[in-house]
């Protein structure tokens, strides 16, 4: 896989636009779109850029390497900071709170398998 194809995976992973992608990183959008249709090539310092904020290796940006199959999305990182500033007793609230959560969707799906038979 070309590296203009693993950026655009990237991207789309953590479900940003590439304005949001150029914002994080302090890359111009039209690089961004450059790199993403292969009319430009990263330099050594644009690759850690990237690397750095996918949480890859260089390796992985040149293709050497697999793209990782979790990736977390610009708002799952939003909660897990938020989450990680609560003391104890809130972390505790919101585990339970997921728990409950989880527990009513698969209620509703066993209900539902019920239901077609």
């Amino acid at each position: 896989m070309d590296f203009k194809d693993i950026l655009k995976e990237l991207r789309a992973s953590k479900d940003i636009t590439q304005e949001d992608l150029a914002k994080a990183t302090g890359l111009k959008r039209s690089a961004i779109g450059m790199y993403e249709s292969g009319k430009r090539r990263p330099d050594f310092e644009t690759l850690e850029i990237f690397a750095d904020y996918f949480n890859v290796d260089m390796n992985t940006l040149l293709g050497k390497g697999n793209i990782p199959s979790f990736i977390l999305s610009a708002k799952e990182e939003e909660h897990i900071k938020k989450y990680r500033q609560l003391d104890a007793g809130g972390q505790d609230r919101i585990d339970r709170q997921i728990d409950f959560e989880l527990f009513q969707l698969a209620q509703s799906a066993e209900a539902k398998e019920e239901r077609l038979g």
